[in-house]
């Protein structure tokens, strides 16, 4: 397929995008995630009952998808495929979280489930340690993925409120924040 140099996105179909998605194209991941994006978020909230959930949900769907685009053959539609991931990760989230039980706390034989939160001065130096490389590496990011990174971890901003603070869509947040991620899990380094 000849690739024309300015490309006119809202004419493209879905096999037409997710090839220049295979190719690598950011353009393309975002017209996906855009398109997708709500659709696959109300599926998982009907599931699972929680914006932030949800939310979570959401953004792994898009993120394997994306790392598995390769995979994905037009045997059926991109919708049915992304929503078949969807629906697999809010399976595996509502296993781990069946898992959690509620504990009676009045109960003597529970209180060994409870371990102090207070960090020792060896585990403080550690971690503000550990905290300083991380704030290093991602200052060597693109101002894009550092930017987002900050916001969310380090001001614990929403996506609602770092979109409006950065002037972008919320999608386009969700997409850097993602792509920051899979950059720093390339440095074996996770958030």
């Amino acid at each position: 397929m000849v690739k024309p140099k300015h490309i006119k996105w809202d004419k493209l179909s879905d096999a037409e995008i997710i090839e220049y998605a295979i190719e690598g194209n950011q353009k393309a991941f975002s017209k996906l995630l855009e398109k997708y994006q709500n659709p696959i978020f109300y599926l998982l909230l009907k599931r699972v009952g929680n914006e932030n959930d949800a939310e979570d949900l959401t953004m792994e769907t898009f993120g394997s998808a994306f790392n598995n685009i390769k995979q994905y053959t037009n045997i059926y539609a991109f919708s049915t495929w992304l929503y078949r991931i969807a629906i697999n990760k809010c399976i595996d989230f509502q296993r781990k979280n069946k898992n959690k039980q509620n504990i009676n706390i009045l109960n003597p034989e529970n209180y060994s489930d409870f371990v102090s939160e207070t960090l020792t001065p060896e585990e403080i130096v550690i971690n503000t340690e550990k905290s300083k490389r991380l704030k290093n590496i991602i200052k060597t990011l693109k101002p894009r993925y550092s930017q987002v990174i900050e916001l969310r971890y380090y001001e614990e901003l929403s996506y609602e409120e770092i979109a409006k603070r950065l002037n972008r869509p919320i999608g386009s947040i969700k997409g850097q924040l993602y792509r920051a991620k899979e950059l720093l899990e390339a440095l074996k380094i996770i958030i």
